[in-house]
This record gives C-alpha cells, structure tokens and sequence, in this order.
C-alpha cells in the first residue's frame, strides 16, 4: 500500500482553476508536512511566470519541453525560505490536456528530484534513516480533472513510481500546534590566514554548520518543561466533555539550552591558528514552527523548530549575500570593519489556517515589497494587516 496525502480542500480548488483552460500546462510546488502515518498537503503554488512570457500564455506551456527545468528548481529555492519550521516541499505537479499524458510521468520524475536536490544543497542539516524520503508528483489532467497521484524516494535515484491516495479534508490545518522561541546569536568564526582567499559566504557557512551542529545537542524546554522524546506534545492537556483535546490558540512556549563546546570530561582539541580577521553574528532571532495536531511526538516538533532556527539564519546570510552582491559597492581599502544588517523575519497568515508563512525584510523595505513577493513566489495576496513583523535586532558584523 502507498502513501496517503491528507489535502486541504482549497488545494483541490486550486488546482482545478488551472484546467478551465483545455490547452493549459501549470507546473507547481505541493507544500505540507510528512509524518510517519500519513502525510499532508496545505498549500500548492504555481510556478511563477518568466518576465518575457506575455499575458496571453502565463504559467501555460504548449508542450512539455517547453518546461523549464531551472527555472522551477530555482522557486523551489526561493520558497524554501518562505517555510516555517515543520514545513516542506513535498513534491511537484502538472495541470496539463490529456494529449500530454504519454510523457507526464517521466517530466514529474525528473522534476522531483531535481526540486529536492536543489533545495537540499544549502540544507545544514541531515534527515534522519525514520523519516519520510517520498515525494509526490501529481498529475491533473485539465480535461477530465483525473488525478494521478505517485512517488518517488528521494534516497533512491533509481526509484520507480509507487501510487499513493490523494483525499481532500476541509480545515487541514486550522488547528495545527505552533511552537516558538526566541534565541540569541553571538556567532563568532574566525578567519584563519589559510582561508582568507574564500569567499565571504562559504566561511560563513562553515561557521554556521559548526554552530547548527550545537542546535543539534541542544536542550529545549517546551513551556519550561523538559519532556521526554517519544511522548505525545498534548500529553496532559485539558480534555473537553466530549473527550477530545482543547487546542489552545496559544503557542508552546520553547526555551533553548546550548551545551557548552567541551566538558570537564572530554579532553580539549584546541589548535592554535593564525587568523587575519573574523565574522561575528550577533542578534535574537524569532523562531517558530508547526506540527500536526495527529497525536504528535515532542521529538517530532522539536526537530521541527531546531531546522527552523538552522534554516532561518542560514537564510537571512544568503540573502544578505545576494543583496550584497546586487548592490555592491567600491571596495573599501582602508576600512577595517565594515557592518550589515541582516534582514529581519516576518510572518504572514494564510486564509483558512492556523500556519504562517514567512519572508525577510531590511530596514529600508517597504510593506508593498513583501506583499509583491509573496504574490510572486507564493501565489498569495497578502494584505498589509495581515503582515506581522518580528521584534528582532539581527546584525551581522564583519571584521575582516
């Protein structure tokens, strides 16, 4: 037996939008969340258009060929970002006419697993042996509104279609748990005289899979209580009279304990090293991640908010980086120090769920902006007051 895809109905709605028009050819990302006992699928999201496409074939291609293999790889990349903690790229679909059915499976296959590959090249972190390696590719056929539903296991390139149940529930999400946190940064990584010639973002990123390795080991207290791994999150919560657990709207409240780098017990590997500068990091970081309300594990919703804490600052550097590369300026030869702020996170509410997406911002971005890339990137209008920016100070200082 397959795999089940528990879906958001308004997915279903989504998708059959795309296929009023018979010749139609969408590409898309499936977003949702996968669990050992089945998986779920909150959002899909249309491949954004290309600038030099017109208004009369947006998102439509008259034949698979004309699919853009990069250019879906790099939404993927760019939506990444977008994901709270617990939140992944699924998988990939195609609304297309019935005339292209013959070649779909084989354009989905190659879809999905280069969407993986590219999101996972930039991953600090590992998955584990126990979790889910399926992803879904999902075809529509825009005449018939038939759905053809199968996988792939991302560990094996070799790997043949399996099908998979694909059922639509309404209110998927409306009351998944939320967990939060705020952490400090003070991220200090020295730059040896060996490795000065490298690039800015790969030292940084050494730096940052040294620390992301301490979020690992580290210990987190769920509302100031350390529990144990295997149990349930909603272990003894109130019940109602009806038997069935009252969800709170409130957050699980997350404290994080980093353990220090060497124990009295462990004899040290301290090196001496010539350094000719250093990168520090410094600022509090708002954090947050979703899980299913399905009888979740702690350790479950724990990893969902170590990857995002991972992922948040390794996001915001890369996007410092991009910026910096956009927009760089003369070099400055006699400056010893030279700071950047990096951006600051903000969450926007999906219509219809309890889970938020996210975006970054700097100081001197508009509301409009982000409103126009979670438009472009995220197929969602979002409106101003539905954008909360989180208290945050987050500066980059380099000292180089």
């Amino acid at each position: 037996m397959g795999r089940s895809y528990f879906v958001e109905e308004a997915v279903g709605q989504y998708l059959s939008d795309f296929g009023t028009k018979p010749k139609a050819c969408v590409t898309g990302l499936l977003i949702g969340q996968c669990s050992p006992q089945r998986d779920y699928v909150i959002l899909a999201i249309r491949t954004p258009p290309r600038e030099e496409q017109n208004e009369s074939n947006k998102n439509h291609h008259p034949k698979l060929a004309d699919i853009d293999e990069e250019w879906v790889t790099g939404h993927a990349s760019q939506l990444s970002r977008m994901l709270p903690g617990g939140l992944l790229v699924l998988g990939v679909f195609i609304v297309a006419a019935p005339e292209l059915a013959k070649d779909i499976q084989n354009t989905l296959r190659k879809l999905v697993f280069s969407v993986e590959k590219s999101i996972g090249k930039k991953r600090l972190w590992n998955f584990t042996e126990e979790e889910v390696s399926d992803r879904v590719a999902l075809h529509l056929c825009s005449a018939t509104k038939k759905i053809l539903c199968r996988t792939y296991d991302m560990q094996d390139p070799k790997s043949s279609a399996k099908p998979a149940e694909w059922k639509y529930q309404s209110g998927l999400s409306a009351f998944w748990l939320s967990l939060e946190c705020t952490i400090n940064v003070n991220i200090h990584i020295p730059l040896s005289a060996t490795s000065v010639n490298y690039e800015l973002e790969k030292n940084t990123t050494n730096g940052l899979t040294r620390w992301a390795k301490q979020i690992e080991e580290g210990v987190f207290l769920i509302n100031g209580q350390a529990k144990d791994d295997d149990a349930e999150l909603l272990e003894g919560q109130k019940k109602s009279s009806r038997g069935n657990i009252q969800h709170s709207i409130q957050p699980f409240d997350v404290k994080v304990l980093m353990q220090l780098s060497q124990s009295s017990g462990h004899r040290s590997t301290a090196t001496v090293q010539v350094c000719s500068g250093s990168i520090n990091l410094k600022g509090a970081m708002k954090c947050r991640a979703y899980i299913h309300n399905n009888k979740p594990k702690v350790k479950d919703a724990i990893q969902a908010l170590k990857r995002d804490i991972i992922n948040t600052l390794s996001d915001r550097c890369e996007i410092l980086f991009e910026d910096l590369l956009i927009n760089e300026a003369p070099e400055k030869k006699n400056s010893e120090r030279e700071y950047h702020a990096l951006p600051h996170r903000v969450f926007a509410s999906i219509a219809g769920s309890n889970v938020m997406l996210c975006d970054y911002k700097f100081g001197d971005e508009m509301t409009g902006e982000i409103q126009e890339r979670f438009f472009e990137i995220l197929d969602q209008v979002v409106h101003g007051e539905a954008i909360h920016i989180a208290e945050e100070v987050n500066i980059g200082k380099y000292s180089i």
